[in-house]
């Protein structure tokens, strides 16, 4: 008999099953969040895996179209790779997770959270972080867990716990915090412009509600847990250690590793590391692991100079900023470009515009959200760190990246009925050490702007780093960290803001979380950073957006119709619409309501567009004067076409004030001349001419 458990959370019930499905995995729970269900599995390998020097943790985040009622598109009926918002749900599991697994742990672990029911006021995607953290817990799997994980929405000037989905949609914030039993571990967010106070509250009313869920957990690990198994530890010795300082004393380390200079650091370590291999050439189990003892003692050199000395491997102050540069207009052609520099990290962000129409579609599980008109993409290529290896397309790291600077971006763009177009931003990584999406939101920002896409308010981005002691009054914040103390650090706090407040966060740390203190110095130490950085730096390269698009972007007209013309418009089979994409070279979209938006690059062709598409929509009064092609001559008169699939006759006693023997002595076929509306004749049909038409 399986064991059930119940707790009210944000006013929904929160259930979980236990020992009912999936009993051959390590740990297994099936989640139930009002009617949101995800069956959540953490399994491992019996034996570690073997050469390798990490963790290997794998999150999966399967969504499954059945669970809303769909079936998948496409030829192939069946779900295929997965979405983006799968991947960077795996990512938002992994973060507050990955920590706290033993450090010296090799064995695989797989967490699988598969979604079977999406219920769209309890996210699926926050059932499975919970899910996640207690399958793990109850399992025999070293972790120090359980944790918990809450949104948070600010509605009206509110803060909305897990809110639903009508208050996701005016929400002005979307955080998501992960908290242990003491501290917070996670935090991620995308917010329109909030202070940095206001984000604070935020960030630990949701930690408090953590640990009402934490202690739930508790309830079922104390009954349903398994003992955790016992693992071959994979902890360098101590006496490699002290081999390895015998020949390399901290000193000479020291010296190695304190360079501004990323090619110049890694050249010391190399030779230093060809020097114990020599050394230690003849114990075989030594050379085996001298890779991660290098790099452990690398750590620790790093570390104490930070946190004892104050001294930062290229020499900067602990709040100082390296060199920045920002360039527009790099790239000629395109409709925006801009690159920002940081030290040896150098973003190029290039911008396209195009028709509403080329927006992304999205084949989701959330119903409310079915396009996306802003798309930012974040390339990494191996060059950018001195690398080779084949491109693969993006992982998770680049899509990671590139959502997080979208979500930064979003608050500031205009609304569609002020810029009706589709928004492409992509960040190419020239070079990178540290902090490479918060440069691509920087240079993101300059790009729109150059673009002409009139946003709201400049954003720059910034990382803050962490070096902690033995307890937790003993740390060190770090503003704008490179790689290396991003690797050998504790923390990569990411924000990205305006002058008015912060509009994304993503929190990634090593340790068993955070404090208070340190959240509210990091915060502070980026609110100051990305000031200077605007102020500074991007302001002197473009202070506001161009007045108008670039000449090689597409130009739109808009206008609205009677919906019930609609069809007018269209044609038969399109065949009216497409007659005017040929006439004009322009592009149409029109929508349920009639909005039509008319994108081309010649004003002249997008006039004439415009011009067809109002004559089509207008009903023929007497009076009116419109302007028309002959398209047919017949011994009683000729037929004019104002615009496809619209024509009227002028017989042939109203084509000139003379009297007329035949057509074809005054028009011909292609003639362009203007008729004037005489109202309808005997049989109903209008007619026109062209003698009547005021000089």
């Amino acid at each position: 008999m399986y064991k059930k458990y119940e707790m009210e959370l944000a006013g929904r019930t929160l259930r979980v099953d236990v020992d009912r499905v999936a009993k051959q995995a390590n740990g297994a729970v099936l989640m139930h969040y009002g009617d949101t269900t995800v069956l959540c599995t953490a399994t491992a390998s019996e034996k570690p895996r073997d050469g390798i020097d990490f963790f290997p943790l794998s999150v999966e985040y399967n969504e499954r179209m059945y669970s809303v009622g769909k079936i998948p598109g496409g030829f192939n009926k069946r779900e295929g790779k997965a979405s983006e918002n799968a991947i960077l749900t795996d990512r938002v599991i992994d973060r507050p997770m990955r920590p706290l697994f033993p450090k010296d742990y090799r064995n695989d672990v797989t967490l699988e959270n598969l979604v079977m029911s999406v219920d769209q006021d309890c996210s699926p995607e926050l059932t499975a972080m919970l899910g996640a953290s207690l399958a793990t817990s109850i399992s025999d799997i070293p972790f120090d867990g359980p944790i918990s994980t809450t949104q948070v929405g600010l509605v009206d000037g509110a803060f909305v716990f897990n809110p639903t989905a009508d208050q996701r949609e005016i929400s002005e914030l979307a955080l998501t915090v992960a908290s242990t039993k003491e501290k917070v571990i996670m935090i991620e967010a995308g917010a329109n412009e909030v202070p940095e106070d206001k984000m604070i509250e935020a960030i630990f009313a949701a930690h408090d509600l953590n640990q009402e869920v934490i202690a739930f957990f508790d309830k079922i690990v104390a009954e349903c847990g398994k003992q955790k198994h016992e693992y071959e530890s994979f902890e360098v010795p101590q006496e490699l250690f002290g081999a390895i300082r015998e020949i390399v004393p901290p000193q000479e380390m020291e010296q190695a590793v304190f360079t501004d200079d990323k090619q110049t650091r890694e050249e010391n370590i190399r030779v230093i590391t060809d020097r114990l291999e020599d050394a230690f050439a003849e114990n075989e189990e030594w050379l085996a692991i001298l890779g991660e003892a290098v790099y452990q003692y690398q750590k620790k050199t790093v570390r104490k100079m930070i946190l004892k000395d104050h001294k930062r491997p290229d020499g900067r102050a602990i709040d100082e900023i390296r060199p920045l540069v920002a360039e527009v207009d790099l790239i000629p052609r395109v409709h925006g470009s801009a690159m920002f520099t940081r030290g040896q990290t150098q973003i190029c962000t290039v911008t396209t515009l195009a028709p509403l129409s080329e927006a992304q579609r999205l084949d989701g599980l959330d119903e409310q959200e079915t396009s996306k008109r802003y798309m930012h993409h974040y390339n990494f290529p191996s060059y950018s760190v001195g690398e080779t290896r084949p491109s693969r397309g993006p992982g998770r790291r680049e899509i990671g990246h590139g959502a997080l600077a979208e979500r930064a971006l979003l608050p500031v763009l205009p609304d569609e009925a002020d810029f009706p177009y589709a928004i492409r931003t992509v960040s190419e990584t020239f070079e990178s050490n540290g902090s490479t999406s918060q440069a691509s939101v920087c240079a993101s920002s300059m790009s729109l702007m150059t673009a002409g896409v009139p946003i709201k308010a400049a954003v720059a981005g910034i990382s803050a780093g962490l070096v902690t002691g033995e307890s937790d009054d003993d740390y060190l914040v770090l503003t704008d960290i490179q790689g290396l103390e991003d690797f050998f650090g504790d923390m990569d706090f990411k924000v990205a803001g305006t002058h008015n407040g912060i509009t994304a966060i993503q929190m990634d740390i090593k340790i068993h979380g955070l404090t208070r203190p340190i959240i509210e110095q990091a915060i502070a130490a980026t609110k100051k950073a990305r000031t200077y950085i605007i102020d500074e730096v991007m302001n002197k390269a473009i202070a506001e957006p161009r007045p108008e698009v670039g000449p090689y972007a597409p130009k739109i007209i808009q206008m609205q119709i009677d919906p019930q013309k609609i069809g007018d418009v269209v044609g038969q089979r399109g065949k009216t619409i497409n007659s005017i994409i040929e006439q004009t070279g322009v592009k149409i979209d029109i929508d349920d309501d009639g909005a039509v938006s008319i994108c081309g690059t010649e004003k002249e062709g997008m006039d004439r567009a415009a011009k067809l598409i109002h004559t089509i929509v207008t009903d023929f009064e007497a009076g009116q004067v419109f302007e028309g092609k002959v398209v047919s001559i017949k011994e009683f008169g000729a037929f004019l076409e104002f615009a496809p699939g619209k024509e009227g006759l002028v017989h042939i006693s109203k084509i000139a004030k003379q009297r007329v023997n035949k057509v074809e002595d005054i028009l011909a076929l292609g003639d362009v001349v203007k008729a004037v509306c005489l109202g309808k004749d005997k049989m109903g049909r209008f007619s026109f001419s062209i003698r009547d038409v005021a000089e």
